[in-house]
């Protein structure tokens, strides 16, 4: 009798833990499902915002406003940089007012945003400085790389820890994006005016600070500092950055002046800012749930996808290397997908 009540109860007892085990089973796999829809919400929310955005940033800066003698183009890239800082600062500020961001209070030391923000001008400044002594291909093709940079120096700074599969994800990706931007231009050259080597250190540097700028990331997460607070310190920051540079330079004055002679480029402003607002509200919200470096694949496979769509839509034709690229940058994304939550 008591063998038949010990086994009744060893049943009962390995009945619930089968229960709880397929309940635990149930919920991993809810999780999972859960944050591949956030991350699909944010790789979207980045890709239209930014498609849309480059409408309007190409209309801004490539094509001429005026007429006849007055006709002119804008040629003032920090002011847009600045306005763009000015427009996510205040998007921010009102998310936050409303309480989207939450109701707790950022106690992150405002050392670490003033960290970031030095990091992340820097890298945009010395990217675009290098166009001066290197074409726009090689810039490119050395931006494209920046995935790379974000996870060796994570390794390095932040004690981060990657599965093999994970690196050759990044490698795939990266090397497929490479490809499929990259433009011949013949025998096109130009010259280096400061130096040989001037252009490719300056993208190194640009590298580099993409690198740390990611580390500096992950630091603020360690603060739990949600993706509102970051995204409105981050652009007080530029703001504060870019302010005497404007000054300095002198295309603060000459840009509201070209604005007040154009009135018709107002709308295209308020577009372009408001839109760069939206795409950095997704742009913190990886941040914040999966980390610089998923940002990093995110935002430089988003031109690939642009073009990609545009050539799907408008029914353009590829290279043979464009296409390998399209194969590896979908390689790196299956494998990801089956393997990315691996570690070693």
């Amino acid at each position: 009798s008591a063998y038949y009540m010990n086994l009744t109860d060893f049943r009962l007892d390995f009945s619930r833990l089968s229960t709880v085990s397929r309940t635990d089973i149930a919920i991993q796999r809810e999780s999972a499902s859960n944050e591949m829809k956030k991350l699909l919400v944010c790789f979207l929310g980045i890709f239209f915002s930014y498609l849309l955005f480059g409408i309007f940033q190409e209309r801004i800066t490539r094509r001429s406003y005026g007429e006849g003698k007055n006709e002119e183009k804008f040629a003032f890239f920090f002011f847009l940089v600045f306005f763009q800082c000015i427009a996510n600062a205040l998007v921010a500020k009102i998310a936050l007012g409303t309480g989207m961001g939450g109701k707790e209070l950022d106690r992150t030391p405002s050392k670490w945003y003033a960290i970031c923000t030095i990091s992340y001008v820097g890298a945009m400044l010395a990217s675009n400085t290098s166009l001066k002594y290197v074409n726009y291909p090689t810039q490119v093709l050395g931006k494209s790389c920046k995935p790379i940079p974000v996870m060796l120096l994570g390794v390095v700074f932040s004690r981060k820890r990657y599965s093999w599969a994970k690196y050759f994800v990044v490698i795939l990706i990266v090397s497929g994006v490479a490809l499929f931007l990259y433009k011949d231009q013949g025998h096109a050259h130009i010259e280096p005016s400061g130096g040989i080597g001037w252009g490719e250190g300056l993208l190194l540097t640009s590298l580099f600070l993409d690198g740390l700028t990611g580390v500096f990331q992950d630091k603020l997460k360690s603060y739990h500092a949600g993706s509102f607070h970051m995204m409105l310190n981050l652009n007080l920051w530029s703001i504060l950055i870019l302010f005497p540079i404007l000054t300095l330079s002198g295309q603060g004055l000459a840009a509201f002046s070209f604005v007040l002679r154009h009135s018709d480029m107002v709308t295209h402003l308020l577009a372009f800012g408001f839109l760069s607002a939206v795409g950095q509200i997704f742009i913190f919200k990886t941040i914040h749930s999966f980390g610089p470096l998923v940002c990093s694949i995110i935002t430089t496979t988003r031109k690939f996808f642009t073009i990609l769509f545009s050539v799907i839509w408008f029914g353009n034709s590829l290279l043979g290397r464009q296409w390998f690229g399209v194969f590896l940058v979908f390689l790196g994304l299956t494998i990801e997908s089956l393997f990315g939550k691996s570690r070693k």
